[in-house]
């Protein structure tokens, strides 16, 4: 006898449906899985012949074949094991066949029949939706009634599904929750950004990348602060959105890293990976593509810390996916792309003994080996950092001060001003922030006057500047304005028509370090 049942694999954080054909048939006991199935899924015939047996079923002594289709492609996970499990007793006859076509089914099977978690919850639940109903382990049903449009069913073990079909037990639809009743609680961030002394410049910095989305790159000597900024950053930065929450948790749900209690991510993600990290660790890769780290922090900040430590080879795979949002990874037979919409923030030091730029010390580097060291970087690297700045060694007078700074509580709520004044400004584009803008935006939103535009091309010619750079500029200086009438009580509707003035643009260029000093 063969059954059919429906389940679903995930490419990227979109899910495939694939159908499940189960023969029974008299000849030596044997279990086949076909349809390029992965070492876990081959595995399942142990754990599915465990779970049918302590779940108090019969295993038949048959042979069994199983296909995975769509058989051209790859199947991976353990999520198999309760429709191949279902499968098995359907084409028995303990389970009514025509039962299964109503539901989708996932989960992974324990030896005694209970069900544990697969990744992907969300995925399938956002894709497939409109599909079939969905009947997962319970530890998943939080994650799968984000997506308030699914129709989820939520299980304990094996025998609660198989007396679900038969019709010995009722199950109730998940009633979705509220979209944030399911995010953690706000991390308690162990710093603020009132115990930064001194360092005004790489303040500005901070505040106006975390305004605009806009990539930032702290160069400085050791000890100067670069990293402690950095990690400051989350501390002002706005919730996530709606739909932003929905893209990172489909991510980290794929990578494995949501929790039963609290699955949703409501708060932007800080990634730091160490220097010693690979090309296919930062992208994503794998023989069944998973997503990197870029694509980890979507949505939030990808910290380098010494990015002249990290190998050029895994520096350069940002260049691309720094300006498209996404990442396609390829592979033989198969192709995923994940979106990596993140906030660039680097430190470094100028040279290899780092004390180039601090007056109070003599660098001891030669002038070969500060080139080799800044040569690290490649221009179009550099070119696509939006704000560069000089972080200079702190005095014991700045240190001693007790006064404290502004906090990062007051910068928050001028960040998320700011940050609704540019959704306002763009309400039909996908990008809600100035970072984000195409050239057709710049021109459309941040138009300069006669004397803006004679300012810019005094730095075009004396720097050197790209023509990504002269729009980055742009970008940083309609960033500037949006953030000068954040401090203002007035209406959103009317700031975000602000125009863009020469002062802005002054201070947009101050922040191009690089270009003032490598360039010449």
């Amino acid at each position: 006898m063969i059954a059919t049942i429906d389940t679903a694999t995930c490419l990227g954080i979109q899910a495939i449906p694939v159908q499940i054909e189960v023969d029974v048939a008299s000849g030596l006991p044997q279990l086949a899985i076909v349809g390029l199935p992965d070492t876990s899924i081959k595995e399942a015939r142990e754990r599915v012949k465990s779970a049918i047996k302590n779940s108090g079923y019969r295993f038949p002594p048959d042979r069994i074949t199983i296909n995975l289709a769509p058989a051209h492609i790859k199947k991976e996970g353990p999520a198999f094991d309760l429709p191949i499990a279902l499968g098995i007793l359907a084409a028995t006859g303990l389970i009514p066949v025509e039962k299964l076509s109503e539901y989708l089914f996932l989960g992974e099977l324990a030896l005694d029949g209970s069900l544990r978690p697969f990744k992907g919850a969300i995925v399938v639940a956002e894709s497939l939706h409109h599909y079939r109903a969905l009947v997962l382990p319970q530890d998943n049903a939080k994650e799968a009634s984000l997506e308030k449009r699914a129709a989820v069913y939520a299980v304990k073990n094996l025998r609660e599904v198989v007396e679900f079909l038969r019709g010995e037990r009722n199950l109730e639809r998940l009633v979705p929750a509220p979209w944030d009743s399911g995010a953690a609680p706000p991390p308690e961030h162990a710093s603020d950004f009132s115990e930064v002394r001194g360092q005004p410049m790489a303040r500005r910095a901070a505040e106006i990348a975390a305004a605009g989305a806009h990539n930032l790159l702290l160069i400085g000597s050791p000890g100067a602060g670069k990293t402690m900024i950095s990690r400051l950053i989350p501390s002002i930065l706005p919730p996530l959105s709606y739909e932003e929450s929905l893209e990172i948790t489909k991510i980290q749900s794929v990578a494995g890293m949501t929790t039963t209690d609290f699955p949703l991510v409501r708060t932007p993600p800080f990634r730091s990976p160490h220097h010693s990290i690979s090309a296919a660790a930062m992208a994503g890769g794998g023989g069944w593509p998973k997503p990197g780290e870029i694509s980890l922090a979507h949505t939030g900040v990808l910290f380098l810390d010494e990015l002249p430590e990290f190998r050029r080879d895994v520096i350069e795979t940002l260049r691309a996916p720094l300006e498209e949002g996404c990442i396609t990874i390829s592979r033989a037979k198969m192709q995923a792309v994940y979106p990596c919409r993140v906030m660039l923030v680097a430190a470094m030091n100028p040279c290899p003994c780092g004390q180039l730029y601090d007056s109070r010390k003599t660098c001891r580097c030669s002038l070969g080996q500060i080139q080799k060291y800044q040569a690290r970087l490649s221009g179009p690297l550099l070119d696509r950092i939006d704000l560069h700045v000089e972080v200079p060694a702190v005095s014991y007078k700045t240190l001693a001060q007790e006064e404290p700074a502004e906090g990062s509580s007051s910068i928050r709520k001028r960040i998320m001003r700011c940050r609704e004044i540019q959704k306002r400004r763009y309400p039909d584009r996908v990008f809600k922030s100035n970072a984000l803008m195409k050239p057709r935006e710049v021109k459309c939103h941040a138009g300069l006057d006669d004397e803006g535009k004679n300012l810019l091309e005094r730095a075009m010619k004396e720097l050197g500047l790209s023509a990504r750079a002269y729009y980055k500029i742009i970008k940083i200086a309609r960033t500037l304005a949006d953030l000068e009438m954040a401090g203002r009580d007035e209406d959103i509707d009317q700031m975000k028509d602000a125009p863009v003035s020469v002062p802005h643009i002054a201070e947009a260029i101050q922040f191009r370090a690089l270009d003032r000093r490598w360039g010449t």
